[in-house]
């Protein structure tokens, strides 16, 4: 149950940082779900796709569930909190001067990207 609130969750916060500078699946649900959630990364990669199979994806989310690396379960209940996100981090990104959204992005970018040099 607590996973199913989780995941809902990462799924609103993925949306709105789609929404807000238009990023979302390979830049934050992997890492989070490799890093907060215990998923190996071909796993965390399966899951990833299959939440955004329509339309793109299909097949390589397909290759993933073959060999086990998808959670649906994980997938559709981010899928649920992703489409409300989008919506609220599109609405904020929109009221925003594009220097302020710019900036964010890189932010968002960095942070990412010292936790993923830093991972063990």
């Amino acid at each position: 149950m607590w996973n199913s609130v989780l995941f809902v969750f990462l799924g609103l916060v993925a949306g709105i940082l789609g929404g807000l500078v238009g990023i979302g699946g390979g830049v934050i649900i992997v890492p989070a779900l490799v890093f907060l959630f215990g998923f190996s990364q071909q796993q965390a990669q399966g899951t990833t796709l299959a939440l955004m199979v329509p339309p793109i994806g299909i097949l390589a989310a397909w290759t993933y569930y073959k060999m086990g690396f998808v959670d649906l379960v994980a997938a559709g209940l981010i899928c649920v909190g992703f489409v409300a996100g989008s919506f609220f981090g599109a609405r904020i990104a929109t009221s925003l001067p594009s220097q302020q959204v710019e900036r964010l992005f890189g932010v968002v970018l960095f942070i990412i990207s010292m936790k993923m040099i830093l991972a063990k």
